[in-house]
């Protein structure tokens, strides 16, 4: 099994990795499909179901879905120029998609929520067709935003969840229980082996250079959510607290009466900046979703600017640990807040960032998988009940939290050998079931939970 650190950690926009990147790609692909066929296509029109439908509003969703048919992408998304094509394409009522003739769209009409049917395959479902000039389809496919901007068609998806058709890598670990055994054999690290897995299917310099782009599109969202002021978007007026609290803590440096557990406030701090901005459209890195991408970059920014010897040139280390611990759950469970609840996007991204920070602070691979279930074992159960569909309430704030845990767990795995009652692989077995059991309202359909016992406006 290989998922790559580029697939776990993908720079994309808000507010949501399975509701806004993974329908704007859904809809690249199939404009591709489009491109490769023998027809001739004169309109196109798509359809949401389940998740998708209920907090599609939201999440953006429609507005992805739009953009994604006028041939935007998430890694290449610019907020001005689809600002004015949102514009044009809702008073033209077509889309003009590079390659392709204009197609008629009309985004009242030609994008429905269908509220009554949940496609099989997961809780995220989409259909897409293209269209001749009466109307009749020439071309459908039926797309899963299966969490973190992954996206499959209903082929891949019955084909199963192992589709990479790359060369063999040399560590090859589909469980935690591999991925110690391969460690204690070879001698290397979890980093080490995930580097060795990496640099398999691409060059050292792409490799370096791309790792580095991850951390840099994260410190600059930190840093604009440190600044930003106002609002979020979306009708709850939940204010940006970020900022604010930044400012309150610098006030306070140096002051005697300090608690020292004012530190996590900082880490908080650096979380909700994160989430603030993915609330309000901006540019994020999956880790492993938007709605858990606070998590990773709020714990390396503490690590960077409070824990002695921290260094950049570790950085690649935290987050090729946290990317093979994230592809971990992945693979075994989910990361998908609609298909298992926020266990598998808060929770999966604590116990990305537990084991990263267990690694760079020296940490034995022992002390890694240890550090992950740690910080997984006590998200277990956690619903996915957002205010509204809006990414922001509790969204923001559990980041944060998630953030903590995930310090607390590294600490608590660096003060031990190891050797552990719960293995990691258990524990995420427990987090699928809990999530395979878990009522669907309370897996991100705005159905249930602070969703509904919480005014909306």
């Amino acid at each position: 099994m290989f998922l790559s650190v580029f697939e776990m950690f993908k720079v994309g926009i808000g507010p949501s990795s399975s509701h806004t990147m993974g329908p704007m790609v859904a809809a690249a692909r199939f404009l591709d499909a489009m491109r490769a066929s023998e027809y001739r296509f004169a309109g196109v029109r798509a359809s949401l179901h389940g998740s998708l439908a209920f907090t599609g509003v939201g999440h953006a969703t429609d507005r992805a879905v739009i953009l994604g048919l006028a041939g935007f992408a998430p890694d290449t998304y610019d907020a001005g120029e689809a600002e004015a094509a949102l514009a044009r394409i809702a008073e033209e009522k077509t889309v003009t998609p590079e390659g392709l003739p204009t197609l008629a769209f009309d985004p009242k009409s030609d994008l429905v929520f269908d509220y009554d049917e949940a496609l099989p395959g997961h809780a995220n479902g989409m259909r897409i067709a293209a269209t001749d000039a009466q109307g009749d389809t020439l071309l459908q496919e039926t797309y899963y935003s299966v969490g973190g901007g992954f996206v499959l068609t209903e082929a891949e998806l019955a084909a199963g969840k192992d589709t990479d058709d790359g060369p063999a890598v040399p560590y090859p670990f589909k469980s935690a229980a591999e991925m110690l055994d391969m460690a204690r054999a070879s001698g290397l690290s979890v980093a080490q082996m995930k580097r060795a897995n990496e640099l398999s299917r691409r060059p050292q310099a792409a490799l370096d250079t791309g790792v580095a782009r991850i951390w840099e599109v994260m410190e600059g969202c930190i840093d604009r959510g440190l600044e930003g002021t106002g609002h979020l978007p979306g009708g709850l007026n939940v204010r940006r607290r970020a900022g604010a609290i930044r400012e309150a803590l610098e006030a306070e440096r140096g002051l005697n009466l300090t608690a020292p557990h004012t530190i996590n406030d900082w880490i908080s701090t650096y979380a909700m900046a994160v989430n603030e901005e993915n609330a309000a459209g901006g540019q994020v890195v999956t880790a492993p979703t938007n709605g858990a991408a606070g998590v990773v970059p709020a714990t390396i920014r503490y690590w960077l600017d409070f824990v002695p010897g921290a260094s950049r040139e570790k950085l690649p280390d935290f987050l090729l640990t946290a990317a093979a611990i994230g592809g971990l759950v992945k693979y075994n469970a989910s990361i998908s807040g609609a298909e298992a609840g926020c266990q598998a996007e808060v929770g999966s991204a604590s116990a990305m960032a537990a084991a990263g920070l267990c690694a760079v602070m020296g940490g034995t691979p022992e002390q890694v998988e240890n550090a992950a279930e740690i910080a997984l074992e006590h998200h277990l159960g956690m619903t996915c009940d957002p205010v509204k569909g809006l990414v922001q309430v509790p969204c923001i704030e559990r980041n944060g939290l998630g953030a903590i845990k995930a310090v607390s767990a590294a600490s608590l795995a660096l003060r031990g050998d190891g050797q552990h009652f719960v293995p990691l692989d258990a524990c995420i077995e427990t987090m699928r079931q809990v999530g395979a059991d878990m009522s669907e309202k309370y897996k991100e359909t705005a159905l249930g939970g602070l969703a509904v016992n919480v005014p909306n406006c």
